[in-house]
């Protein structure tokens, strides 16, 4: 069951971080080009794509994880690493649920009144945060992989 939950979580691992990084880029691309319309097809777009494959992807990720401490004897809830894995995750969260999310609305509010100075300016407000989540996870993935503290 251990080798399944941990190929189950490092492919959800996969997805939210390579995610991230292709959301992140995209948005750059998007503020950089100005191009009418695609700071809203940009956002029209994270409607989807959040629900469907990031948000889906969190949770395993977390999930699995968490499952996998509890699967084997070895890890615990205690550890560093563990802790560290979870400090991480929750600052990921509190980014996405504290600024990414209202970043987002007010970069669709904008594209809905026309004004795109704005919604250019709050997609590029939202591509910082995302780097700044895109960080915590590459922390989280070195966590990961070399367990400081054992």
């Amino acid at each position: 069951m251990y080798d399944w939950l941990l190929f189950l979580h490092i492919v959800a691992a996969m997805v939210w971080v390579g995610g991230a990084v292709l959301l992140g880029v995209l948005a750059i691309r998007v503020v950089r080009e100005g191009e009418p319309g695609a700071v809203g097809r940009f956002v029209a777009s994270m409607r989807v794509i959040g629900p469907l494959v990031l948000a889906p992807a969190t949770v395993a990720v977390v999930g699995f994880g968490v499952w996998l401490v509890l699967d084997s004897s070895a890890w615990g809830f205690g550890q560093f690493w563990i802790q560290l894995a979870l400090a991480l995750f929750a600052a990921a969260f509190a980014i996405g649920a504290a600024h990414q999310s209202r970043a987002a609305v007010a970069a669709e509010r904008a594209v809905e009144r026309g004004d795109r100075d704005a919604a250019r300016r709050h997609l590029a407000r939202w591509s910082w945060g995302y780097w700044a989540i895109v960080a915590l996870l590459l922390v989280a993935t070195w966590d990961m992989t070399t367990k400081p503290g054992l």
